[in-house]
């Protein structure tokens, strides 16, 4: 019975494969303190969560960046920094497209952003 009772409280990828019993305890494992403390674990899934757009996860790690003894500031700064990087990865990633269809970029040509 009491091992019945615990198969009830498995996350639904859980109960449906060996992988997802593999996969949560990868992830169990992966937000335990090791040699980042809890608050810089919670703000780099705080950062990924914000580059993946989940809301979700964004709103649980802001949380539990908090309960961790994370500022304020120290969150706002994370999100820009995640929000920053994202974009850069966007223009590196598209370039290829765009010099595809619309040409090379003339360094000349570019404008300085100041």
């Amino acid at each position: 019975m009491k091992e019945e009772a615990m198969k009830d409280n498995k996350l639904w990828y859980e109960k449906q494969s060996r992988l997802g019993e593999a996969f949560h305890r990868f992830y169990r494992t992966c937000t335990e303190e090791s040699v980042l403390d809890k608050k810089t674990l919670e703000l780099l899934q705080l950062a990924l969560a914000c580059v993946f757009r989940c809301p979700h996860c964004t709103e649980s790690h802001i949380k539990k960046a908090l309960e961790a003894g994370a500022t304020k500031q120290e969150i706002s700064e994370t999100l820009l920094i995640a929000a920053v990087e994202g974009a850069g990865t966007q223009l590196y990633w598209q370039k290829p497209m765009f010099e595809k269809y619309l040409g090379k970029v003339d360094p000349a040509r570019m404008h300085a952003v100041a």
